[in-house]
């Protein structure tokens, strides 16, 4: 009986504070957190100690849920900042109990680092040529500076007479980090509309995307719908590059990203060369996200260009298991099966997010670091957290691709 109370009064309380977020738009911020408290008063007087806690917590609970979404609505503004309300309202104790489909108390409460030395780049007065660089995103501040904003500060040097604006592509991350931050985010349509409402001309896209996959299909397709509000368009290509027919098939772009994080890993790990890491059984292992898209062989040609480059030591594998022999059993069996007996586990994603840091590096059992270390076949297992987009060769080969694209403007 106890249990059914606490969900009854936490659906009405749910139920009102929802409304409530809708109505912000209409009556201000202060009309959504103070009918989500009144409806708090009216529900803990059916509850009391404990229950009224979870009931606190389940509360917010949903209003997070209600934002971990793909699609941006009139509401998303009002329902971000009446989650944050919600969230500060809580007692600590109350905070740990914070769980929901996609909640947890990590959503606000875990640290990844100062939001404030962000850019948003999301102003007006752009001019006639625009720079849009189109990231997938992320939710960890440290990581966004480093990686995304290093990426977009890059390209702003090398390209001054051009206004370099962002883009995200999740809307997820763009509401975690509005919510949580204040930050604000465009994504693809806002950005576009940005631009055609601040009349720009020329426009060139640079995905920070590792290849022609999924999201940069749908990002595709949104540059399509506006391609005619501009006067010329051109879309820079990826950091891969072309995706290529088979496994055996490498560019320019897959050789220097291969030598580049490699290089970074290795000063990293401390070793003067790579060579001198094999000698003490040391092996780079490279964790890229996977996908089921048909560009998934883009992997398989990233271990093809370690090999070509006579890096034996180097695996690369994937989140997803996509392709088969990057999934994380395999790589396990194939470092063994080669000799090491050490590793060093590094994104190979152009930002150090949550794959990065939960993924790889997390606690939990299913993490790659507590697979490596569940198989017995280590004497050491390591994890460097750092995005691709941090380091400098990597900045370079975006600005050359963003070169290549201005150039076809001019034919």
């Amino acid at each position: 009986m106890r249990k059914r109370t606490i969900h009854k009064a936490a659906a009405a309380l749910t139920a009102l504070a929802l409304c409530a977020g809708v109505l912000t738009g209409c009556g201000g911020a202060a009309s959504s957190t103070t009918a989500s408290s009144t409806a708090g008063s009216a529900a803990s007087s059916e509850v009391s100690g404990e229950e009224a806690d979870e009931l606190a917590a389940k509360n917010v609970a949903d209003l997070i849920d209600a934002i971990y979404v793909q699609e941006r609505t009139d509401d998303t503004d009002a329902q971000c900042e009446a989650a944050k309300a919600a969230w500060d309202a809580l007692t600590d104790a109350q905070k740990e109990l914070v769980e929901g489909e996609e909640a947890d108390p990590d959503y606000f409460g875990r640290d990844t680092g100062d939001a404030s030395k962000d850019d948003s780049r999301n102003q007006d007065d752009i001019g006639e040529n625009e720079l849009l660089v189109v990231s997938f995103g992320t939710s960890f501040n440290d990581s966004r500076v480093k990686d995304i904003k290093g990426i977009e500060d890059a390209l702003q040097a090398a390209y001054p007479d051009w206004s370099v604006r962002r883009a995200f592509t999740a809307q997820i991350i763009i509401n975690h980090v509005q919510a949580r931050d204040g930050e604000k985010i465009d994504n693809m349509q806002q950005a576009l509309d940005r631009a055609v409402a601040n009349g720009v001309k020329n426009l060139v896209v640079q995905p920070t995307h590792l290849m022609h996959g999924a999201e940069y299909d749908e990002m595709m397709e949104m540059i399509d719908e506006y391609k005619d509000k501009f006067e010329r368009v051109a879309v820079a290509e990826p950091l891969l590059g072309e995706v290529g027919a088979d496994a055996a098939v490498i560019n320019a772009d897959k050789e220097a990203v291969a030598k580049a994080v490699t290089a970074a890993a290795v000063k990293d790990a401390g070793f003067d060369s790579l060579d001198a890491a094999a000698e003490e059984k040391v092996a780079f292992v490279f964790m890229g996200h996977g996908t089921s898209h048909t560009a998934k062989v883009s992997y398989s040609q990233m271990q093809t260009a370690m090999q070509t480059l006579g890096y034996s030591n180097v695996f690369i594998g994937t989140v997803e298991g996509e392709p088969e022999e990057t999934a994380c059993e395999n790589v396990i069996e194939a470092v063994k099966a080669a000799g090491y007996t050490k590793v060093i586990l590094r994104p190979l994603m152009v930002v150090a997010g949550d794959h990065a840091n939960n993924d790889m590096a997390g606690a939990d059992d299913d993490s790659w670091l507590s697979q490596f270390q569940a198989s017995g076949d280590f004497a050491s297992v390591e994890c460097q957290i750092a995005g691709l987009g941090e380091i400098e060769d990597i900045q370079q080969r975006y600005i050359e691709h963003t070169k290549a694209a201005i150039d076809s403007l001019n034919g």
